[in-house]
């Protein structure tokens, strides 16, 4: 089953507006002040995505409890941030996945007199006689939780 996206402009004005608990007219104010900013179509129609729905709630939510529209800005300019480096993240740990998916198992590099580079598989002993140096990659510490 695939993923919904969450950042499909589908919601016209109207639904976006009553799924937010909100007004047409707030939602564009909103969009002049550059607080919630839809998608638009080719004739100039608002397209609201869902997490688009979700900013207007948090937007109701926080000035209900006072706080001022370029407060609410600076913490929906944020909470941006922090979706796209979460996405980010998320791209880089599928990306590292797959590529230790294509190199199973612990790989162990040794060079040779000459320079040469040769993988060697994990446990393999080189004989002593041989004049070797060897490098293994040291795994990634895991992420510190706070």
């Amino acid at each position: 089953m695939s993923e919904i996206d969450e950042d499909a402009p589908i919601f016209a004005i109207a639904v976006a507006a009553e799924l937010s608990g909100m007004h047409p007219q707030t939602l564009r104010q909103y969009d002049r002040l550059g607080l919630v900013v839809p998608s638009r179509t080719r004739g100039g129609s608002r397209r609201y995505s869902s997490r688009h729905v979700e900013q207007l709630r948090e937007v109701a939510k926080l000035s209900s409890q006072g706080v001022s529209l370029p407060a609410i800005a600076r913490l929906l300019v944020l909470e941006e941030q922090v979706h796209d480096l979460s996405q980010r993240v998320r791209e880089l740990e599928r990306q590292l996945g797959a590529e230790r998916q294509a190199r199973p198992g612990s790989r162990v590099f040794a060079a040779g007199v000459t320079g040469s580079v040769i993988t060697l598989r994990a446990g393999t002993r080189v004989p002593r006689a041989t004049d070797v140096m060897l490098y293994r990659p040291r795994r990634p510490e895991p992420p510190a939780s706070d």
